[in-house]
């Protein structure tokens, strides 16, 4: 099932509507023509090597951060950051990353945590205190994800050269 067909951003209570539409921009705006898979804004940029990649972490974490201001807990929130963390890192792996990203959809797996965590009641309001601890553990996610992919090219070079 895809977001679009379960969740219309204006079913959501007022509060996530705007995390509702970015989601859906970023992992389900679009269909294959003929099929049933959905893809967004975050699959296109992934398409560009690189550059693509880190556009799209930058949207997810702002997605996160923006999430975080919503009420979500900590708890929460370090899945939100794993599921960033899983895109990202395959994501960045040619070919199979691309692949990844169009049955993955970081974006649509932490929205649906959110709105699982508001519909129990257990949002905290404003997380501004924990929007902090997100925004540094994203730059440090940023830096592991550029070492495992230097490590990846590094290794694969040694493979082809020998």
């Amino acid at each position: 099932m895809s977001f679009t067909e379960n969740l219309r951003p204006d079913d959501e209570p007022m509060e996530l509507r705007s995390v509702a539409r970015f989601t859906d921009l970023l992992d389900t705006k679009f269909k294959i023509p003929g099929t049933n898979v959905r893809f967004g804004a975050d699959f296109l940029l992934g398409l560009v090597p690189g550059v693509g990649d880190a556009a799209g972490f930058v949207f997810s974490g702002m997605l996160v951060t923006t999430m975080a201001r919503y009420g979500a807990s900590g708890s929460v929130i370090l899945k939100m950051l794993f599921n960033i963390f899983l895109d990202s890192t395959i994501g960045a792996i040619p070919i199979i990353g691309d692949l990844f990203d169009l049955g993955y959809k970081a974006n649509l797996r932490n929205y649906r945590l959110l709105r699982a965590h508001y519909a129990e009641g257990a949002h905290q309001g404003s997380g501004k205190g924990i929007i902090i601890g997100v925004l540094v553990a994203l730059v440090l996610i940023f830096f592991l994800l550029i070492w495992v992919v230097f490590e990846a090219i590094q290794f694969l070079w040694h493979l082809i050269v020998g």
